[in-house]
């Protein structure tokens, strides 16, 4: 049996990975997959960039690391942000976040990962406008890659499986800034038995309160939002 353990947007909040990666600890994984939106949020970035260097893992770009890969001249959304971000992780943060794939492969192709869609880390493969894709839709939009049999995004944060024909299509949901209304942190096991991949959404209670005081004590514009969102899964 092969063990992949797939998780996004951790969003800067070391407290809520930490709780992830404890979790994934219990389980003998073979592979690991994150999805991106590394570091843009406020609850000790730093500390959420070095322990994710720190990981095994196939890393592929998501928006917000684009954001962060470009250069602060040519940000014009966010900027300020951007700017402090810089101020208080390592040294080339940027750009290594920004040269970062948009779609990486495992096990031979079977899984298929990007962040948002498969040509742009700020759409969403899953979705037409607001709404769920369509099964034809989805399947065309991956018909570039025959091997895949586990196709992962993030970037909506919000879980959802969609089975079509052989391929399996999954958001992992995010690890920080729910939207649901619960603020446990996310992330997805995948197990492969007899060649048949099967999907478990994971979610883990993980200290937000402390992360909410984090942003709040840290986070130049005062962090009133991010740490509302932290504590009640949902934006203000």
């Amino acid at each position: 049996m092969t063990k992949v353990a797939i998780f996004s947007d951790v969003h800067g909040n070391a407290f809520a990975l930490e709780a992830v990666l404890a979790d994934i600890s219990r389980y003998q994984i073979d592979a690991m997959g994150n999805l991106g939106d590394q570091v843009w949020g406020a609850a000790d970035p730093a500390r959420a960039f070095v322990m994710q260097q720190g990981l095994d893992a196939v890393c592929v770009r998501g928006n917000t690391d684009e954001r962060m890969g470009t250069p602060l001249e040519q940000v014009n959304q966010k900027k300020s942000g951007t700017e402090w971000l810089h101020s208080i992780l390592p040294q080339g943060t940027g750009a290594y976040l920004g040269n970062l794939p948009l779609v990486a492969e495992l096990l031979d192709g079977e899984v298929l990962l990007a962040h948002g869609a498969l040509h742009s880390a700020w759409d969403a493969l899953l979705l037409e406008e607001r709404h769920w894709a369509k099964p034809q839709t989805l399947l065309e939009r991956v018909q570039n890659y025959p091997k895949a049999k586990v196709v992962l995004v993030g970037h909506t944060h919000l879980e959802y499986l969609a089975q079509l024909e052989s391929t399996t299509f999954v958001n992992a949901g995010a690890v920080s800034n729910q939207l649901d209304g619960c603020p446990d942190a996310r992330w997805v096991l995948l197990e492969r038995r007899a060649g048949r991949w099967s999907v478990s959404f994971q979610r883990v209670a993980y200290d937000f309160e402390a992360a909410a005081q984090w942003a709040l004590e840290n986070q130049p514009d005062g962090g009133e939002n991010e740490a509302y969102q932290l504590r009640f899964g949902r934006k203000k």
